[in-house]
């Protein structure tokens, strides 16, 4: 059991917060493969509205690409960091910075196709600068790809690091995560002098939870309340959604 947290967080202060946004299971549900969770129009239209009463200061942070993200939140381009903060566009910017060098996964990439061909229902999603092996459609090959992720990071020397989450196991450049990544946004004009608030669902949010704690934000957990360093907890993404709306409506009045 996880330390008890208290459920419905206050409303957002509008006109002072800057807010972040895990994508997967936070913004929208959990899917079988990482294609299939996009969000409705209904969602884009909540992220709309919210990116203009906090004048810009909303931004997805995510273990998907920067790419991937802008083609599932289009016609919004809102300031994304990606894959847990080795990219981070700001809104009005072109292309993302990018941190990492994509060679460190070459000997990975082999070893993790070898790996879906020996196991169906599995699946690689390559974000080019980070590696990421599903399982979800095949639970009982979890304990083979946790055992082979660690072996590759073990094997990189350092250079390579397992970020764990939910029925997934992905191999990253070391020395960025989601913590540092709300860290670099932070100082971006849009979001100065703001309070940080960010929610997520995973413990690849755990980085992100614990920056915002020490700089005096408010961290939210949605799902399960096992062992977390978020302060509030939402059930699920669409208690989540729900508090945004009514955030939005408090400040309407």
């Amino acid at each position: 059991m996880g330390k008890s947290i208290p459920d419905d967080p206050p409303a957002l202060d509008l006109a002072r917060a800057a807010l972040f946004l895990d994508y997967d299971g936070t913004l929208v549900g959990i899917a079988p493969t990482p294609a299939e969770a996009r969000p409705d129009q209904a969602v884009l239209a909540l992220l709309g509205r919210l990116e203009r009463r906090l004048d810009g200061a909303l931004a997805i942070v995510s273990g998907r690409g920067v790419a991937d993200l802008d083609l599932m939140l289009a016609p919004l381009r809102l300031t994304v960091a990606g894959l847990h903060g080795l990219e981070v566009r700001p809104r009005g910017a072109a292309m993302p910075v990018c941190a990492g060098d994509a060679g460190l996964l070459t000997p990975a990439r082999a070893a993790m196709s070898a790996f879906t061909e020996r196991n169906p229902g599995t699946l690689i999603e390559d974000k080019r600068l980070s590696l990421a092996l599903h399982y979800r459609l095949n639970p009982n090959a979890g304990g083979a790809a946790e055992r082979l992720a660690e072996q590759l990071a073990a094997e990189s020397a350092g250079a390579l690091r397992l970020q764990r989450g939910k029925m997934v196991v992905e191999l990253l450049p070391a020395g960025r995560d989601k913590g540092r990544a709300i860290d670099d946004l932070l100082t971006l004009d849009d979001f100065v002098g703001r309070q940080p608030v960010f929610v997520g669902d995973d413990v690849t949010d755990e980085a992100g939870f614990r920056v915002v704690n020490e700089r005096g934000g408010m961290s939210v957990r949605i799902g399960s309340a096992e062992a977390t360093a978020a302060r509030y907890r939402l059930s699920d993404v669409a208690a989540m959604q729900a508090w945004l709306h009514g955030s939005l409506d408090r400040e309407s009045v």
